[in-house]
């Protein structure tokens, strides 16, 4: 079952209340903005793509269109590491959180997935044999993102994070 917990889109940072800031005294141009998904998804490979489904989704309604290198390099990334938390950070009855946020200023998007299982963390990623049928969901990670690791999640578990720069910038 899913359970959509959307933390509201901040918005500008550096220290402005309400309105977009401008970059000037005379700029109309407006301040890039913290944009931010946040759901919750059962710990199932049914959970992983609509994981990857609401990813592109938003994305979408960030100006990044479904085709685009960016949503497709966010999506890859989503399913990769959902379908990770799915299979090696599943703990029956606790589900897998998903954060993607994009960060205007830097142009950057950062994903995070987190799940309940702290015993079995990441490492880093070997190419599998050509005849192995799995192996290779952090090798694309490694080859995507600019760089991506690992953290403990309190109370329990571990997040799974990568940034990738939007294409373009």
């Amino acid at each position: 079952m899913l359970k959509a917990v959307t933390v509201p889109e901040e918005g500008p940072k550096r220290g402005t209340e309400g309105a977009a800031q401008s970059h000037g005294p005379d700029s109309a141009t407006p301040e890039p903005e913290l944009r931010v998904l946040s759901m919750q998804f059962t710990s199932s490979p049914r959970g992983a793509r609509l994981a990857r489904r609401a990813a592109v989704r938003r994305l979408g309604e960030w100006g990044f269109p479904p085709m685009s290198d960016a949503s497709c390099t966010v999506a890859l990334l989503v399913a990769e590491l959902a379908a990770n938390a799915v299979q090696h950070g599943r703990v029956p009855g606790r589900d897998f959180h998903l954060l993607v946020a994009f960060d205007g200023w830097a142009s950057r998007f950062s994903i995070e997935v987190s799940d309940a299982c702290a015993d079995r963390s990441p490492v880093h990623p070997v190419a599998p044999a050509a005849e192995e049928e799995s192996g290779r969901g952090l090798l694309l990670v490694d080859v995507l993102a600019v760089r991506w690791g690992w953290v403990p999640r309190v109370p329990v578990g571990k997040t799974v994070w990568a940034d990738v720069v939007a294409a373009g910038s």
